[in-house]
């Protein structure tokens, strides 16, 4: 009987078993010298090689919300466009950092080559425009008007061409010329820079490398709701850039499209009117300097009294915002910044500060009665007012005698508000007046009409303009004293006794400082939105509103739409008796006062007009001219730098704005069916979930009128004629399309 293990395994059970355990510890060992000859011994150059797996994001921009005017009338939208961009990543791996490859670039797209360098270079502070101020990773723009031959060139000779591309994408379109320009109330766009992105990007709104940012105008007060959010797709792609993997995706969402209270037929008109006016007033003499007026700068708010919404902003000189599409040209940006340029960004409405003139007396008349002089006092107006050897006289040497305010301020009377002025300045102590005496009504009311501060318009940059009061004379002679007391001469020339006076007793309020304060003069400066608040608060009965532009926001479906309230800042410190005795001498200025020989005929039983002309002497240069105006629905300043009159410069234009907003014709007569605005426009256009947007006033098949308008190649009424005979855009279209909401080219970041 052969002998069994208690185990009961036999030898070559045994014998396999600890094969199997050799072999179990042999593939053990083997697998962690392999371990750690992976991990260890070549782990760094593994961990190298494994590093250039990343993730990748694919970025589909965003196509950016439309800004349109009252009814619908697109004023910035976009457009699809063959844009050719390079890659400065790329670029810069070739030996000579792409110059050869742009200069060929340039012969293809019939540039210069040094104008292609330009463009690609980065902006910094030692840099001028042209130049790159985005993201050196982004793709920058090289040109936005590639022909489909130019960009066939560059796509089949790549090889040729390393790091340059030539794709369709959705890029910015403003008006056309010829029709309304709204240049400074628009802005413009360029690409955000690194800096912005990493300040918004623990924002609810962050910043993609691949976004263009509002720099200016509307296009930045509402960046946010127009910018949209761009779709990123996110790969996880290999060293060698092979996609291995799909990590997430977000899809692009349009901007939101943006309502203005802009009226785009209204804003033609007010452009050519002052375009027109400003001409005009360079043909005639100018008395003083003995040339023509120079007439180089000036600007139009066209405002509904009622609610502060602007329907048209004109600035001049102005300039074609498209020229900032793509990137700006060293020759256009020269021609907007340069010293001889008058600075066409500028939007004067805004930033243009000036002193007002008689156009002030509507604050010096409040300011009197609240310092107790009855409206209907009598008050002397003489040719002119002796303050010991100073004469401050009377315009034109006029002499009207005993006068009240309101006849005050339909013949423009100075003397009148010197004397109260003055009068005023001894009462509170003249010169040296005790502490906490002086009333100053006439600087605590110019305060109290909102002066001196912003008036909170939507748009960026507004300048808050000047009361120059007491504190104001004390800060701004610390600041100047010792350049004063440096130049200044007791016998030298008018600018250094100037100096010298302000030297001595700067910070005091004199006595000539008040009296040429009570007419507009000295150091008072206002803005034309200014007044144009000023004024359609008098129109409506003394309630102040902030001026805005935008008046709704509107979902990119034409699903949501969120409306733009107009807000109060306040009531004119005014009684409603002084109130309506105003109201009745500024309809006297038109109908027997300093207007009246431009506003001969108009139909004022009809459509009652007031006005206000002012003349503002600024040393050094000509004469400012300015005209206030308001009818019970809209208020129409308009201001323009060394043209003479206020009425003699603007009264023709502004007639012209009413004229057309009222449909009255050159002999009196009234024609509802060529107004362009007869009341203020109140509904909203619908914007439709295919892009298509819907005149509310204009009925009619929709379908049918936009083939009719593209069989007729109608514009809603802008076409090249003089806009005071257009045809009344009402037989237009009461649609307009727009590019389909699809993203622009996908980039990788």
């Amino acid at each position: 009987m052969t002998n069994i293990p208690e185990t009961g395994r036999t030898p070559r059970v045994q014998i396999r078993l600890v094969v199997i355990q050799i072999l179990v510890l042999s593939l053990l060992g083997t697998l962690g010298g392999r371990l750690w000859y992976l991990q260890i011994r070549e782990g760094a150059a593994y961990q190298k090689e494994a590093s250039g797996n990343h993730v990748q994001q694919v970025v589909q921009p965003a196509v950016r919300g439309d800004i349109l005017d009252a009814r619908g009338v697109p004023l910035a939208d976009n457009e699809t466009r063959l844009v050719v961009s390079a890659s400065r990543t790329e670029l810069l791996k070739q030996k000579d950092d792409g110059k050869a490859v742009l200069t060929k670039l340039a012969g293809v797209l019939g540039m210069k080559p040094a104008d292609v360098m330009l463009k690609v270079r980065l902006c910094d502070a030692k840099t001028p425009q042209p130049c790159w101020n985005g993201s050196p990773y982004q793709p920058i723009p090289v040109t936005d008007k590639a022909t489909p031959r130019q960009a066939l060139q560059i796509r089949e000779r790549s090889e040729d061409f390393p790091g340059i591309s030539a794709e369709p994408e959705a890029v910015r379109r403003y008006p056309a010329p010829g029709k309304a320009n709204t240049a400074q109330v628009l802005g413009y766009l360029s690409p955000v820079t690194d800096a912005e992105i990493q300040k918004a990007k623990d924002t609810d709104s962050p910043y993609l490398r691949s976004d263009m940012v509002g720099r200016s105008g509307i296009e930045r007060t509402y960046d946010k709701v127009l910018r949209g959010k761009a779709g990123v797709t996110r790969y996880e792609v290999d060293n060698l850039g092979r996609v291995i993997g799909k990590a997430k995706s977000d899809a692009a969402e349009s901007g939101s499209n943006l309502v203005t209270s802009i009226d785009s037929r209204v804003q033609r008109v007010a452009e050519y009117e002052l375009d027109k006016a400003m001409k005009a007033a360079r043909q005639q003499y100018d008395k003083i300097t003995g040339e023509n007026y120079k007439a180089d700068s000036g600007a139009v708010v066209v405002m509904e009294a009622k609610t502060g919404r602007i329907v048209a902003m004109a600035s001049a000189p102005t300039y074609d915002p498209n020229v900032w599409v793509g990137g700006i040209s060293g020759k256009d940006y020269k021609a907007l910044t340069g010293k001889n340029s008058d600075y066409p960004l500028l939007n004067r409405a805004i930033q243009g500060q000036a002193a007002p003139g008689s156009t002030f007396k509507v604050v010096s008349t409040a300011a009197a009665v609240n310092a107790g002089y009855p409206f209907d006092g009598r008050y002397p107006c003489t040719s002119s007012y002796s303050v010991g050897s100073q004469v401050f006289k009377n315009f034109e040497g006029e002499n009207f005698g005993p006068i009240s305010l309101g006849r005050a301020l339909e013949v423009s009377c100075d003397t009148v508000f010197y004397g109260l002025a003055d009068r005023e300045w001894k009462r509170d102590g003249g010169i040296n007046p005790k502490k906490g005496q002086p009333k100053d009504y006439f600087y605590k009311t110019a305060h109290q009409f909102g002066l001196g501060r912003e008036t909170g318009v939507d748009l960026p940059n507004e300048v808050t303009g000047r009361v120059p009061d007491r504190q104001w004379k004390l800060d701004y002679w610390k600041a100047n004293k010792d350049a004063w007391c440096k130049s200044g001469k007791k016998d030298g020339t008018y600018v250094e006794k100037i100096a010298y006076e302000n030297c001595l007793e700067g910070n005091k309020m004199r006595e000539g400082d008040s009296i040429n304060y009570s007419i507009g003069q000295g150091d008072t400066l206002v803005t034309p939105i200014q007044e144009a608040v000023i004024y359609g608060a008098v129109a409506n009965g003394g309630t102040m509103y902030q001026p805005t532009i935008g008046k709704a926001v509107i979902s990119a479906d034409g699903k949501t739409v969120t409306e733009i309230k107009p807000k109060k800042r306040g009531r004119l410190p005014v009684t409603q008796a002084t109130l309506k005795g105003m109201d009745d001498a500024f309809a006297g200025v038109v109908t027997r006062g300093t207007a009246a020989w431009k506003f001969g005929g108009w139909p004022q039983n009809k459509i009652p007009l007031h006005a206000k002309t002012g003349t503002a002497e600024v040393y050094g240069k000509q004469t400012t001219s300015w005209l206030a105006t308001y009818s019970k629905d809209y208020t129409v300043i308009m201001t323009i730098a060394q043209a003479g009159t206020g009425s003699g410069a603007s009264g023709e234009a502004v007639r012209n704005i009413y004229s057309a907003l009222y449909g009255v014709q050159g002999d009196g007569s009234i024609d509802n069916k060529k107004a362009l605005l007869p009341e203020p426009q109140k509904s909203l256009p619908k914007v439709r979930t295919d892009g298509t947007v819907v005149d509310p006033k204009v009925p009619g098949d929709p379908a049918k009128e936009v083939e009719a308008a593209q069989k007729n190649n109608t514009s809603n009424g802008d076409t090249q004629q003089s806009p005071a005979t257009s045809p009344s855009p009402t037989s237009t279209s009461n649609t307009r399309r727009r590019p389909r909401r699809r993203g622009g080219r996908r980039m990788l970041t």
